[in-house]
């Protein structure tokens, strides 16, 4: 499994619909996507966390460079205050309940 973990700084107010189009996101039959969680910090509601995970790095890579996948991206950026961290990498553990 491989995928990314991305640090964002929220618009202010904008948090609900940035979580609503990633909950659509998630919707989508997106090949190889397996999971996303989105952590919301304590210490400024306005930081989340992202992490998204796919089967390969192969599908990962694939979905990155998706036009369709650019044009989501460029919905979420609408309220971000600056690009995201992205931080990718193999996923070494996965526990789920």
């Amino acid at each position: 499994m491989y995928g990314t973990v991305a640090r964002m700084k929220v618009r202010p107010g904008k948090l609900k619909k940035l979580k609503d189009l990633a909950m659509a996101e998630s919707m989508l039959n997106i090949p190889g996507y397996i999971t996303q969680t989105v952590f919301q910090m304590d210490g400024d509601p306005d930081e989340i966390y992202l992490a998204v995970v796919f089967d390969s790095k192969e599908s990962y890579i694939a979905n990155a460079n998706n036009p369709e996948q650019d044009q989501r991206f460029r919905e979420m950026m609408a309220f971000l205050i600056a690009e995201p961290e992205w931080h990718d990498g193999e996923v070494v553990y996965s526990h789920h309940i």
